[in-house]
C-alpha cells in the first residue's frame, strides 16, 4: 500500500470512528459530492467495519445545482421537497448519524441572479428546520468533513500547476487532521484534550463580555448568562461523544443577542455556498445589524440579512489563535469548515443552545428570552488577525486581556 492510500485509509477511519463516531446498528447519512465518489466509498466501507447498520449516500453534483439556477421557471425557487426533509427528520429520531463532504465552489454561482440562490437557500432552511434542531441541541451525532474537488483546488491553489493541485488540495486536508504522523485517532484524542483545557480555563472565568479591537473593529459582544464554552466535540443524546467539524481548532459560546455594539471587518472572504463575499463590515446596535458592506459580493450579503430578522443577530463567539495549524498554512480556503478554524469569528442567525446550561430543554421563546438567538440561518465569518486584541469583562467589572497580537493572553 502506498503513502497516499495509507493516509487516505486512515482519514476516512477518523472521520468515522472520531468525527460521526458510528455505534454498532447505527443508520448514517452521508452527503458528498460525486467528485469525492472513491473517498466516500472507502467511508462507507470504514463505517461497516465499524458496525453500522446501513449507510444511505446522497450524492451532490454542483453542475446540475447550476442549471437550476439557470433554466427553473422563477416561481419554483421557494421550493423545497417536503420528502427530503421529513426523510431527515425521521433519520435523526430515529438516532442516525450525519457526515457531509462539504465543499462548496467558490464561484459556482457566478453571473446568477443572487435572489433566486437566497430564496431556494431559504426555502430549504425553512422546510429543514425540524432537523436542524437536532442538530443544533446534538440530539444526533453529526460531521462536516472535507475531500478536494477540482473547482475547490483551483480556487485555492491556483499558484501551482493545475496537474498538481488536487493532490496538494488531499496533502493539506491529511496535514490539517492530524493524519500521517502516527496514529491519526490517537493523535486526534489528545488535540481534544488540548482545547477542552482551553475551554474550562474561559468557563472559569466567565466573562460578562468580550470587546474586540482591529483595524476597522471596534466591537463589545456581551455573553449570554449561563453562557458554555464548548470545543473539540460534544456528547450526543445517547451519550456518544462525537467531533461536528472536522479539522476544528476553535473554543465557542453563545452571545448575548441584544449585548453587540460596535464595527467589526472580515479579515477573510465568505463563501456563502457558492457565492463570494470579500471583506465584509458589519454595524451593530443593541445587538443588531443596522449597517453592512463588503468589498464584493455585497448583494450576497445582504441577502443572507433578509433571511429572517434572526440573521442580523449573532449566534456564535468562536476563538482560535492566529498561531495554529490551519492559520500557518497561510492560504485562504474559500471554505468556511477550514477557514473558520484558522481566525476568530462569529456567526449571524441561529445559536447553539447546547452553549447555554440547559439550553437543549429550552422551547425557542425560553431561549430568546435568556439572550440566545433563533433564525433558519447559521453563518460563520472571520475577523481574526495578528492585528487582534480581545479584552474579557469578569463579573465583578475587573478587565484583562484575553488575546493580544491574535494570541492566548489567559
Amino acid at each position: 500500500m502506498d503513502q497516499f492510500t495509507q493516509k487516505l485509509e486512515q482519514y476516512a477511519e477518523l472521520v468515522v470512528k472520531v468525527g460521526v463516531n458510528i455505534q454498532k446498528g447505527q443508520v448514517l447519512h452521508l452527503q458528498s459530492p460525486i467528485e469525492a465518489a472513491d473517498f466516500t466509498r472507502l467511508v462507507v466501507k470504514k463505517a461497516y467495519e465499524a458496525g453500522a447498520k446501513y449507510v444511505e449516500i446522497e450524492w451532490e453534483d454542483e453542475a446540475s445545482t447550476r442549471l437550476r439556477y439557470e433554466y427553473a421557471s422563477e416561481d419554483t425557487f421557494d421550493y423545497y421537497p417536503t420528502f427530503k426533509a421529513e426523510a431527515l427528520e425521521k433519520m435523526a429520531a430515529e438516532g442516525g448519524a450525519v457526515m457531509h463532504i462539504k465543499v462548496p465552489d467558490p464561484e459556482l454561482y457566478r453571473g446568477i441572479d443572487s435572489m433566486r440562490v437566497a430564496r431556494a437557500t431559504k426555502a430549504a432552511a425553512a422546510a429543514r428546520k425540524g432537523y436542524q434542531h437536532f442538530v443544533r441541541t446534538n440530539q444526533l451525532s453529526w460531521c462536516l468533513i472535507k475531500a478536494p474537488t477540482v473547482a475547490w483546488a483551483n480556487k485555492v491553489f491556483a499558484d501551482l500547476p493545475e496537474n498538481e493541485r488536487v493532490d496538494a488540495m488531499w496533502d493539506t486536508i491529511f496535514q490539517m487532521n492530524r493524519v500521517g504522523e502516527g496514529d491519526a485517532v490517537a493523535n486526534w484524542h489528545t488535540h481534544i484534550e488540548t482545547l477542552k483545557v482551553m475551554q474550562s480555563k474561559l468557563n472559569d472565568k466567565n466573562y460578562k463580555s468580550l470587546h474586540y479591537r482591529a483595524p476597522e473593529t471596534n466591537l463589545k459582544v456581551e455573553l449570554a448568562l449561563n453562557h458554555l464554552w464548548l470545543g473539540g466535540g460534544d456528547t450526543n443524546q445517547s451519550g456518544v461523544y462525537f467531533v461536528a467539524n472536522m479539522p476544528t481548532e476553535e473554543v465557542y459560546t453563545m452571545p448575548n443577542r441584544a449585548g453587540v455594539n460596535g464595527t467589526v471587518t472580515a479579515t477573510l472572504p465568505l463563501n456563502l455556498n457558492g457565492r463570494l463575499v470579500e471583506k465584509l463590515s458589519l454595524t451593530f446596535e443593541n445587538g443588531r445589524v443596522i449597517a453592512f458592506d463588503a468589498q464584493s459580493g455585497r448583494e450576497h450579503l445582504e441577502s443572507l440579512l433578509d433571511t429572517d430578522e434572526g440573521a442580523k443577530y449573532l449566534g456564535e463567539v468562536a476563538l482560535v489563535p492566529d498561531d495554529s495549524p490551519i492559520s500557518n498554512l497561510n492560504r485562504v480556503f474559500y471554505n468556511t469548515g477550514i477557514d473558520e478554524n484558522a481566525s476568530c469569528h462569529f456567526a449571524l442567525g441561529s445559536c447553539y443552545p447546547v452553549n447555554m446550561k440547559g439550553g437543549a430543554a429550552l422551547s425557542q421563546e425560553e431561549l430568546l428570552a435568556r439572550g440566545g438567538n433563533s433564525s433558519l440561518t447559521h453563518v460563520d465569518f472571520m475577523v481574526g488577525s495578528a492585528e487582534l486584541d480581545i479584552d474579557g469583562e469578569l463579573q465583578d467589572g475587573t478587565i484583562e486581556p484575553v488575546f493580544r497580537a491574535g494570541q492566548w493572553s489567559i
